[in-house]
């Protein structure tokens, strides 16, 4: 299973297995994910991850 790496609005970032309606079209790419960080519900973006 694929894995996404996203930030929640609070900063946070960390990978998800699921990241929800991923390939739908809607407006924003932002999602509402559980963080594990501040343990709540938070809306979350993908972010792009470089080579460095």
């Amino acid at each position: 299973m694929e894995r996404t790496v996203v930030r929640c609005a609070e900063g946070h970032v960390f990978s998800t297995a699921s990241f929800p309606m991923q390939q739908a079209e809607r407006l924003g790419p932002g999602r509402l994910v559980r963080c594990p960080r501040c343990a709540r519900l938070r809306s979350a973006v993908p972010v792009s991850v470089g080579k460095r």
